[in-house]
């Protein structure tokens, strides 16, 4: 192995912790491994002068994107709260087009994922970003696959990781996969976060697509199903019960969560399953019965799909110490 160089690109109104997160996993991993190892971090830009990030801190970048040369190990774009609505910066935009010939690894930290969107480099590739936003994504690069449940995705060399802290989840496991999860998990460990969180860990709850008015014939839908996870409602059954037609419930569903009937249940069902796998010691098949799933074998089909490991994985990466039966 050798020095590993990585550059975090910033602009104007970026989110302070999506620079400062990663920075400290790489620079704390420094403290773990030889010296000729060491990643070796800067911040880029379009410009050398002073950067007001959203938190109204200011930040300096190391380098202009003309003055960096030769290679990059690790290149990630920043996220912040305007990138998605804003209008891409055409300095950046054509400094990442290149990223994939600039860097062995190239990805993005939360909102950052739309500046890869505007560079082309989203087309056809699996991605995320913080949920509020995935939507969005979705709509304004539709070649893209966004996964609006993961922590983070890789997709060959491209990296993207969900809203924020994230950032530090995705830094963590490129320490893991360079110098092994003991060394992650010691960062980890000195940083104070969660050691760590694997890329199949739901970002989000079925309860964060809940509709403005909660006494709504949707919010009464979204209640019922969180309370009968386990039962087996169709669409019709579901819709009788606020006296709508399957047709009329699908598309109100979908005009006030963003998401089909089907999509919530769905995800409900996964939320139940994963707080039953961090929580107790119940059976796989057990929890498949209960969660509504039905037998294990659809369960581990649907984690797979969605979180992209099985339910045997994801409680050995998660279960509580304190589990019960």
């Amino acid at each position: 192995m050798a020095i590993q160089r990585v550059a975090i690109a910033i602009h104007d109104g970026v989110q302070a912790l999506d620079v400062a997160g990663p920075f400290d996993v790489f620079a704390e991993a420094n403290e773990y491994i030889a010296p000729e190892n060491y990643y070796e971090t800067l911040l880029v830009a379009a410009h050398r002068s002073p950067i007001r990030a959203s938190n109204h801190m200011l930040m300096i970048a190391d380098q202009s994107f003309e003055e960096v040369t030769g290679g990059l190990d690790i290149l990630l774009v920043a996220g912040g709260p305007t990138l998605p609505d804003a209008a891409p910066d055409p300095r950046t935009t054509e400094w990442l087009r290149k990223a994939p010939w600039r860097a062995s690894i190239y990805g993005s930290i939360c909102t950052g994922a739309f500046a890869l969107g505007h560079a082309g480099l989203l087309d056809h590739r699996r991605c995320t970003t913080h949920w509020q936003d995935a939507k969005k994504l979705a709509e304004r690069f539709p070649s893209a696959n966004v996964e609006p449940d993961l922590i983070y995705v890789r997709d060959g060399r491209m990296v993207t990781s969900a809203g924020v802290t994230a950032g530090i989840d995705l830094a963590l496991s490129l320490v893991a996969q360079r110098h092994g999860p003991k060394v992650a998990v010691t960062v980890a460990k000195r940083l104070v976060v969660v050691a760590q969180r694997q890329g199949g860990q739901s970002q989000f709850s079925p309860y964060l697509t809940a509709p403005a008015d909660p006494a709504s014939p949707i919010a009464r839908i979204q209640d019922f199903v969180m309370a009968n996870v386990g039962s087996r409602s169709t669409l019709e059954e579901l819709a009788e019960l606020v006296g709508m037609s399957g047709r009329n419930l699908s598309r109100h569903f979908v005009q006030e969560t963003g998401i089909t009937p089907h999509e919530f249940v769905e995800r409900a069902r996964i939320d139940a399953a994963r707080n039953l796998l961090e929580s107790t010691d119940l059976s796989l098949k057990a929890i498949a019965f209960d969660c509504g799933f039905g037998v294990s074998d659809r369960m581990r089909i649907v984690f797979s799909q969605r979180l992209g490991v099985t339910p045997a994985q994801y409680r050995a990466s998660f279960k509580r110490a304190d589990a019960t039966t």
